[in-house]
């Protein structure tokens, strides 16, 4: 069975909305049960921001998650708030350029990528939540990067499509590290 409960959390503006609607998206053109509820505080750029995404092959009871089997932190506060949710063997990816602590839970995977060190070398720091989404998917496999692809072409605004060739530069990157 393929299920993944995953929260994807960071400031406002980091990109872990985006990432997460591009990850449930996905899910759907893979024909999976999907389900992505957003959440962030009043101040939308420098507040904290997270959203809860399901990808599943079964039907979805509920879209509030108790426990994680994946979470990506994006910054400290996200780690501080959600490393906790992670079930056993689950896994945490995190941003190691924003993050000064490794987790520590050690009854879980963990995988630390620079990816604001990245993505700034890569011209603009919005990558971070590609690569760090590029990891996720290499580990768990919940969905293939040919769908990630995809979704961009049918979410992102025509204004933005020109940057396709980067994102997924990115999330190659990530896939990788």
């Amino acid at each position: 069975m393929a299920h993944q409960e995953i929260v994807i959390a960071g400031f406002g503006g980091q990109g872990a909305l985006s990432a997460g609607k591009l990850l449930a998206y996905s899910g759907m053109l893979e024909n999976m049960h999907v389900s992505w509820l957003p959440s962030y505080g009043p101040e939308m750029r420098g507040g904290t921001a997270n959203c809860h995404v399901i990808i599943s092959d079964e039907p979805i009871g509920s879209p509030i998650l108790n426990s994680a089997t994946a979470v990506i932190a994006m910054n400290r506060p996200s780690l501080d708030k959600f490393e906790g949710m992670v079930v056993k063997d689950g896994l945490i990816v995190l941003d190691s350029s924003l993050i000064d602590r490794s987790s520590a839970r050690t009854d879980v995977e963990v995988c630390a990528v620079p990816a604001s060190r990245l993505a700034s070398e890569m011209g603009n720091i919005a990558y971070a939540n590609m690569m760090l989404l590029g990891k996720l998917i290499a580990r768990t496999g919940i969905v293939a990067r040919e769908s990630i692809e995809k979704a961009l072409g049918e979410i992102l605004p025509e204004k933005y499509r020109a940057l396709i060739p980067d994102e997924l530069r990115a999330l190659d990157i990530g896939m990788g590290y």
